[in-house]
């Protein structure tokens, strides 16, 4: 069992699916405002650790939906800055345990990392109802 740090928009369905699972995981779940923390390049950086900066980036944000701002011409200091002005574009959630910093909700990684067994009968429901949707991408990105 681990606490999680996890940093969501609240009111987005799949960070609410998200957070179910790992809690029937037997996780502790902190969640925290994405929208609302006070980010500095030294606090956000870590999350995205080698990943391309194309993939920093939540794809269903205004800004980038609309083509006012293209992931891949930026570089990793002007995108943290955009980042930094507007957190609708960090691709969420933001996952903390301890020392490490993870991005997105890639369940396979995620199960590597900390686990996502159920910790008993009642989590088994939830994980079966879960464990097969897409809980990473948008729902509101078609």
């Amino acid at each position: 069992m681990a606490t999680i740090i996890f940093y969501e928009k609240p009111g987005c369905k799949n960070n609410t699916k998200q957070k179910a699972l790992l809690k029937a995981a037997g996780h502790i779940v902190d969640d925290r405002n994405l929208l609302t923390t006070t980010w500095t390049v030294e606090t956000l950086r870590p999350f995205f650790g080698d990943l391309p900066v194309t993939e920093w980036f939540n794809v269903s944000a205004p800004r980038i939906k609309s083509g006012e701002i293209i992931p891949a011409q930026l570089d990793g200091s002007t995108a943290l800055n955009l980042m930094l002005g507007d957190p609708l574009l960090i691709r969420r959630p933001l996952l903390q345990v301890g020392d490490r910093r993870e991005i997105g909700f890639n369940q396979q990684k995620i199960a590597a990392w900390i686990g996502l067994e159920v910790a008993d009968a009642s989590g088994q429901v939830v994980r079966e109802s879960l464990i097969q949707q897409d809980l990473e991408t948008c729902p509101r990105s078609n």
